[in-house]
């Protein structure tokens, strides 16, 4: 029975970030000494009042359904972060909430795309974003981003890949998979351009706004340019500053009619996440944020370590993200070169598996992420972690010839 299954999921591949840690963590689970750097995972409990919300809510009863679009209380916590944190005033109807940032993206597709309709993705992406527009019958043009300008979407580039047929495009800042941010005046330039084609839609994915490094600010382009507002779906969550990326809860702002239709493609899927979640995502959002600037202290330190001992290792280069929890390091330089064994590094996916074979270190190749020939290694592990990891991948390109 060869045709049991839809054209749609042949589209798609499973998920390569969720796909190696699995593997890694198999490979650690059979006593192999394994530094599994490939999840997008804070290595910090979620915070004790944030915990306790959810505690709390099990213990009063707060155990039943609940509005896939937020409980009250959530919905107001949302608009208040929105308006605090973004200059960005929404109503409820204006608001909903799902089983994660990637349910966000997903709903919000479902509702709005129709076959042949092209969705604008600037490379290095997030591994979700090319797949999730193909299960909408979508088609996702992937604009390559040079770290020159440091894999960012300049406004000619973005002008260029516009046509008749664009839905969307994806910004998504801090970066998945660099850490990059665009700053104010990029943004400005970037909306200069969208203002000019009133048919196109935007989605932010802001999931790590307050992961952010030095002087550095975080702005939102509807923050940025107002007059965008009316069709940017603005899309944050509790996953990554708070760490609960266990929790499962992404929120989105946006255009009234596009809220409705996800709300609406949500009733007849995942219905909400977990009433629990949504009460200590209250917390969250409207508790005490002190925690957020001692995380990033620590992944500022582990960054600056990282960096520095990646720019040591033959073949690497390795630029200072601004955001994030992630490295994006250049492996041109081992490319063509031999292993003890004889095995040529032909691409950065030979390359990770080179590592993971030689040295345990579990990391995504950069083809996964729409751009050749790098690799993603999250920091966000404990410092003692990433030094081991980075005399590793120090050792093993000393020995490649």
């Amino acid at each position: 029975m060869t045709d049991i299954l839809s054209n749609k999921i042949n589209r798609i591949k499973p998920s390569l970030t969720v796909s190696i840690n699995i593997k890694a963590n198999a490979m650690r689970a059979e006593g192999k000494d394994v530094l599994v750097l490939a999840a997008g995972e804070p290595d910090f409990d979620t915070p004790k009042n944030i915990q306790n919300a959810g505690i709390n809510a099990i213990k009063n009863g707060d155990t039943r359904y609940v509005p896939g679009k937020g409980t009250k209380n959530l919905q107001e916590a949302i608009i208040n972060k929105f308006k605090r944190d973004n200059e960005l005033i929404y109503e409820k109807d204006e608001i909903t909430v799902a089983v994660g940032g990637k349910n966000i993206i997903y709903n919000a597709f479902m509702a709005t795309i129709n076959e042949g309709d092209e969705v604008i993705i600037p490379a290095p992406f997030w591994v979700s974003y090319p797949d999730i527009t193909l299960l909408a019958d979508g088609k996702p043009i992937i604009v390559k981003c040079d770290e020159e300008n440091d894999f960012k979407i300049t406004p000619d580039q973005l002008e260029k890949n516009i046509t008749d047929k664009t839905k969307w495009l994806m910004l998504n800042s801090p970066s998945n998979p660099t850490g990059s941010t665009y700053t104010f005046s990029e943004l400005k330039e970037i909306a200069s351009v969208l203002i000019k084609f009133p048919n196109v839609l935007i989605l932010t994915d802001d999931i790590y706004e307050k992961i952010i490094y030095e002087n550095n600010k975080f702005y939102t382009l509807a923050q940025v340019e107002p007059k965008l507002k009316n069709r940017t779906l603005t899309l944050n969550g509790v996953s990554k500053a708070y760490c609960m990326t266990g929790w499962r809860l992404g929120y989105a702002g946006g255009p009234k009619n596009i809220i409705a239709a996800m709300n609406k493609i949500q009733s007849q899927s995942t219905t909400s996440t977990s009433s629990i979640t949504m009460a200590a995502s209250v917390e969250a959002l409207n508790g005490n944020q002190d925690f957020i600037i001692a995380h990033n202290v620590e992944f500022k330190k582990r960054r600056d370590m990282v960096v520095k001992n990646l720019n040591l290792a033959k073949g690497i280069s390795c630029s200072l993200p601004t955001g994030a929890f992630y490295v994006y390091p250049n492996c041109q330089g081992c490319l063509g070169k031999k292993t003890e064994k004889g095995k040529i590094i032909n691409s950065d996916e030979d390359f990770m598996n080179y590592l993971l074979e030689t040295e345990g270190i579990a990391g995504v190749h950069g083809e996964a992420f729409g751009m050749s020939p790098y690799f993603r290694i999250s920091y966000a592990a404990s410092y003692e972690i990433l030094e081991d990891a980075c005399k590793r991948i120090i050792n093993a390109c000393e020995k490649l010839i």
